[in-house]
């Protein structure tokens, strides 16, 4: 006790008891000495009165050398807060001061959007003086909004808090007034703040108490891994504004420290952030500070007016001041309208993430992982993708894992743009993977997948025959995915035994236990065999639709091959996803979420089809009427009846064809229904009517029960031919071609014509234009040589893989004497009995 009956602790003599002995005069206090530890007494929520509704934050009192761990453990597990993948550490001055609007304004949103958009704990000193209370000012628009909370953690002394006898108590909610009294020397807390951790070390009315157990828990931050398996610790980043002495200090700590935090400091916010800015300009590079040093008298002077401070406190100031300069490299300056190299203004949340890249020299495939973890693209734009970068193999491939899994949409853009091939990258096992990600939203494919398969145990993992189990459902007919042919399966489980010994112990199949990203299937070697998909985005917009990853969906419609087809399916599954949720008695919005996505996919096929039937109107009828083998040999038009895309039926292009195919062989124009009638009644008034040429019925669309004729007799072909045995995978899933004559090639009779038609692949038959299919170069290349979809940096697709030589095939033409040839006798009978409207008369 001192002689005025005061504690060096700050309280009274009575507040100890009578059985507190005296310490010696000469002693000084040291709470670890001077102190008794025990559990702590107050936790609870405080609710700051005020406002129109109350704000509530958790708080807790801890003591000044509590674990870090500890805390942490408190934060994620008590608190359920998600561990940060960034921390920004606010430094300033405690006593109260005004920004210029312009700083405020431009501090407020980088300092928010930094924080938002890469998942952020912010922490500060908590009370409402100082930097404290900018930064509380900075986050009040954000409270009104619950999804996507700024994590604010004040750390405050306990002994400098207004009405902190009011907070003891556990478990509590607490009534608190956020307004000071203007003779208290202590402070009320901030009521912006959502965490408070109020560190006690036995004194009251001094700060302090917080600093080093502030230090400690950041460093602890720092060194906890992003995710279990990635070699990238949580970075930290400390944000400069105002300050005095102290913040000096701190600053001088951070880029001293090991490993050094990198600073901002904002230029024009006062006192030591424009002290630090100051000698930033002058520093030299090199190390010898001969303008600093000129400046020594003017600057021991200035340091002296701003902090109001003797000659001696000036001077060990200046001599810190030069010491940051030496890390001159961990210390961004951030002024407002600086422009950056590319001659746009920079934000703060810009120079904050930039400054963390230059800081902590990682290699570009942890600045990607960074980047993508932020999901921030413009950062990896100007700062990862720069001219002349070389990556290695897999790196950009494990990227576009974790963007896929993530739903990363702006990333998957720029990956695409930057040389990822997604035929080489997606493999059934990365297929599989994505399908079982917990990431991203929630969807409803686990509830369809237990119709089709009931009594999964818990934790299973879906396989690609589960998946093709369910799409066969919701597309219903008889659709049959390439999944469950049995053609897939031995490739299936090839595929899967060669990568099964790498996946087993990788993070594929520990995945559901861990939150990290999946990072294996990065450097999983891509064999020939693997790379299946010769139409990777089909596979990856059912991805998408199933998981309900609906702007990866229109992503994945943008790219890519058989945009109608795709458009059409899509629309199928949400309509089909939508059925199922209703009859489950899932929510509504559900239900009208999905049904929306359908009808999204429903107009872009219309809009779609309309464009091409103004551009081409023979080729728009093909484009509706061909054989998809990757969609299970259905036609767009099929498919749009199996979606009940009614519009797209009614549209001139569609009903030309159906008209087209109502007549069958028949071309006639007037009294169609009378001359029918006429021969049937009287057989010889066939000879008396128009029939369309041979040519002409080889560009029709074929009927049902035509099209499952010639499957027939192909099958027929396929069984006694044992080359098509070999390829026959191959011939299920794109394009096959029996024969190509070459331009130069004579004609000599009408056979050549007949070996151009597509086997198996188009239900119209018709000559391949030039540029349509990449298996016919490759097949006249005859060079085995890949042909895949290529997305150049302008956002353009095309086709690599085949000599450019060939790029300009071009098309056969037929003679001019051969191409309408009359049909005969007998071939018009048959057409004229099988036509539909014949049919129909017949049976009437």
């Amino acid at each position: 006790m001192d002689l005025v009956d005061r504690c060096w602790c700050g309280l009274s003599r009575t507040a100890h008891g009578a059985n507190i002995p005296v310490a010696p005069p000469g002693e000084a206090w040291v709470p670890q000495r001077h102190t008794q530890a025990g559990p702590t007494d107050a936790y609870g929520t405080v609710e700051f009165q005020g406002g129109p509704h109350p704000t509530k934050a958790q708080y807790v009192r801890l003591s000044h050398d509590t674990r870090p761990d500890l805390i942490v453990q408190l934060l994620t597990r008590e608190w359920a807060l998600e561990r940060p993948k960034l921390l920004i550490t606010i430094q300033g001055g405690k006593a109260n001061f005004d920004l210029q609007p312009k700083l405020k304004k431009v501090l407020r949103k980088g300092l928010l959007k930094a924080a938002k958009t890469t998942g952020a704990w912010i922490f500060t000193g908590g009370t409402n003086t100082g930097v404290t209370r900018q930064v509380g000012d900075a986050l009040q628009l954000e409270r009104s909004q619950r999804a996507g909370r700024v994590v604010s953690i004040g750390i405050a002394p306990w002994g400098i808090v207004e009405g902190s006898n009011e907070l003891i108590g556990k478990g509590r909610d607490v009534p608190y007034h956020a307004i000071a009294s203007p003779r208290s020397k202590l402070a009320v807390l901030n009521n912006r703040h959502a965490y408070f951790l109020l560190v006690d070390n036995g004194s009251v009315g001094r700060y302090g108490a917080e600093i080093v157990l502030r230090r400690k828990l950041e460093k602890y931050i720092a060194a906890q891994k992003l995710h279990p398996y990635t070699h990238s610790s949580t970075p930290v980043v400390c944000l400069v504004i105002e300050g005095g002495t102290n913040t000096v200090r701190a600053v001088l700590e951070y880029v001293t420290d090991t490993p050094p935090v990198p600073v901002v400091v904002c230029d024009g916010s006062g006192r030591a952030a424009d002290l630090i800015a100051f000698v930033y300009k002058y520093a030299s590079e090199t190390g010898e500070q001969t303008m600093l040093e000129s400046m020594r008298d003017f600057l021991i002077d200035t340091i002296q007016k701003t902090f109001e401070v003797g000659l001696q406190q000036a001077e060990c100031l200046y001599s810190e001041l030069l010491q940051c300069t030496k890390k001159k490299n961990l210390i961004t300056i951030f002024r407002i309208q600086e422009r950056a190299e590319g001659g746009e203004v920079q934000e703060l949340d810009q120079v904050i993430l930039t400054a963390l890249f230059r800081a902590q020299h990682l290699s570009p495939s942890e600045q990607l992982s960074l980047a993508l973890t932020w999901n921030r693209d413009d950062i990896a734009r100007s700062e990862i993708f720069v001219y002349g970068q070389e990556w290695p193999p897999g790196a950009l491939d494990e990227a576009m894992m974790q963007a896929l899994e993530h739903d990363r949409i702006d990333f998957v853009k720029l990956l695409l743009e930057n040389g990822v091939s997604m035929r080489k990258f997606l493999t059934i096992p990365r297929l599989e993977e994505l399908y079982n990600t917990k990431s991203g939203p929630s969807n409803t494919l686990r509830y369809i997948l237990r119709d089709v398969r009931p009594h999964l145990p818990r934790g299973y993992v879906y396989t690609l025959h589960d998946i093709g189990l369910v799409i066969n459902k919701l597309m219903g007919g008889a659709y049959r995915c390439y999944y469950t042919r049995r053609k897939f399966r031995p490739i299936y489980a090839k595929v899967m035994n060669k990568s099964v010994n790498v996946h087993r112990n990788s993070a594929s199949f520990t995945r559901h236990n861990a939150g990290g990203l999946s990072l294996i299937t990065g450097f999983m070697p891509v064999t020939t065999e693997m790379a299946l998909f010769d139409y990777p985005f089909n596979e990856l917009l059912m991805w998408a639709v199933l998981t309900k990853r609906h702007q990866m969906a229109l992503l994945m419609w943008t790219h890519g091959e058989e945009a109608l087809a795709k458009s059409l399916v899509a629309c199928k599954l949400y309509k089909a996803m939508a059925h199922e949720a209703a009859e489950d008695d899932m929510e509504t919005e559900v239900y009208e979420e999905l049904r929306h996505y359908g009808k999204e996919f429903e107009t872009k096929a219309l809009e779609l089809l309309d464009y091409c039937y103004r551009q081409d109107d023979d080729q728009a009828q093909q484009l509706l009427t061909c054989e998809l083998q990757n969609w299970s040999g259905q036609t767009c038009l099929s498919l749009a009846v199996a979606a009940n895309h009614r519009a797209l039926l009614a549209h001139p292009c569609s009903q030309i064809i159906l008209a087209d195919l109502w007549m069958g062989g028949l071309r006639t124009r007037k009294n169609t229904n009378l001359k029918v009638i006429l021969s049937l009644l009287c057989p010889l008034y066939i000879l008396q009517l128009e029939f369309k040429s041979k040519e002409e019925l080889q560009l029709m669309p074929q009927t049902e029960e035509e099209h499952l004729e010639n499957e027939s007799l192909e099958d027929d072909r396929s069984t006694r031919d044992p080359n098509d045995a070999e390829v026959g995978v191959v011939k299920r899933r794109t394009l096959s071609i029996k024969k190509i004559v070459p331009p130069n090639q004579p004609t000599t009779n009408s056979t050549q014509v007949g070996d151009l038609k597509l086997k198996g692949a188009l239900s119209i038959k018709k000559i391949i234009p030039p540029g349509q299919h990449c298996k016919a170069k490759q097949a006249l290349i005859g060079s085995g040589a890949e042909c895949e979809t290529r997305v150049d940096q302008n956002g353009k697709v095309g086709k690599i893989g085949w000599d450019p030589t060939y790029r300009d095939l071009p098309e056969y033409h037929v003679p001019e004497d051969k191409r309408m040839r009359p049909l005969r006798l007998r071939k018009k009978i048959y057409e004229f009995f099988t036509a539909p409207i014949t049919k129909f008369w017949a049976d009437s």
